[in-house]
């Protein structure tokens, strides 16, 4: 992939799909991944540490941001059939293979949008919004997606998001702290820890 980096809405690299398989919640998945997308010859296991640990409400609206090729999202939408679940990237090629994914896993209905952050989602009723956030794109995209989170959830809604413990995730607990009521570490292993911030 040379220097080019999975958060940018044109990757340049030579598309290569590839077919992987994954077991999220119990469930087996297919996913289709492609060249200039996160984590494409497998299912990370920061992506995997939040899908187990995402609390998934039965009714309501979900907001998978940064869905990547779309495990989150999918496992989501799987799980709670009554679940409206919209999932959104900057990456082109990313939310391409999301949509294939949403229709070779049986979850047709999801929502899929590309652009950058929350300009492509107005809708501030979400009771959940999960996202393994761009670390290395740095802390000033990341703190201002984490804040504008609050914004799009219901009173008493939760922002999960994972994180590399070694990347940050203390600061990153400091900073949530200072803007939501309150932050509970839900998961950590591998070498990462997943928060869950209620509004």
């Amino acid at each position: 992939m040379g220097n080019e980096h999975y958060f940018t809405s044109q990757p340049t690299s030579q598309p290569a799909a590839q077919k992987i398989k994954a077991k999220l919640r119990g469930k087996e998945y297919q996913f289709i991944t492609e060249a200039g997308v996160f984590s494409r010859s497998r299912v990370d296991q920061g992506t995997r540490l939040l899908v187990e640990a995402l609390p998934l409400p039965s009714q309501g609206k979900l907001l998978d941001l940064g869905c990547g090729y779309g495990p989150v999202g999918i496992a989501a939408a799987k799980e709670e059939p009554a679940l409206e679940v919209v999932m959104v990237d900057i990456n082109q090629r990313a939310v391409e293979a999301a949509a294939l994914n949403a229709s070779l896993n049986g979850v047709p209905h999801v929502d899929i949008r590309q652009g950058d952050g929350f300009s492509v989602v107005p809708e501030r009723d979400f009771v959940v919004i999960a996202s393994n956030p761009p670390i290395r794109a740095g802390k000033q995209v990341v703190y201002p997606l984490m804040a504008a989170a609050k914004e799009h959830l219901v009173p008493g809604g939760l922002l999960c998001v994972v994180i590399r413990t070694k990347q940050g995730a203390r600061s990153l607990e400091k900073y949530l702290a200072t803007i939501y009521s309150r932050v509970d570490t839900i998961a950590k292993g591998g070498g990462y820890r997943v928060f869950a911030a209620v509004v």
